[in-house]
């Protein structure tokens, strides 16, 4: 299994790709049962990078798991993908035999801090 914020995995699909060395980066990462793609939205992609983190979800469609979190509805991934086309193609491929957990409810990290301060508060 590997895991990647999704900004630090464009980019180390960016730099691979200037250094010559992607092809074997995208063999490494084929050869994992599990891929997690975190924090998905948090930063728009370049169009390059955009590009770069479609043919990875697709080299690893029907292959591998790919766990994808994020805070964006579908319809918003276009403003971090930046294509219509892409973004269409990089969901079809996800939610193609997938299953999708949608929470709901106030951030567990938020609910800590409070308990955190409440706690220290009594103190």
């Amino acid at each position: 299994m590997r895991f990647f914020r999704v900004t630090e995995l464009i980019t180390t699909l960016l730099e691979a790709r200037d250094e010559k060395s992607l092809l074997r980066l995208r063999s490494q990462l084929a050869k994992q049962d599990v891929v997690v793609l975190d924090e998905l939205g948090y930063v728009p992609a370049s169009k390059a990078g955009a590009e770069l983190l479609f043919d990875l979800i697709g080299q690893a469609y029907e292959r591998q798991s790919l766990l994808v979190t994020t805070n964006l509805a579908f319809e918003h991934w276009t403003e971090v993908l930046g294509s219509e086309r892409l973004t269409g193609a990089a969901l079809d491929r996800l939610t193609h035999r997938c299953h999708i957990l949608e929470f709901t409810g106030e951030s567990y990290r938020l609910q800590d801090a409070r308990r955190r301060r409440r706690t220290k508060n009594k103190e």
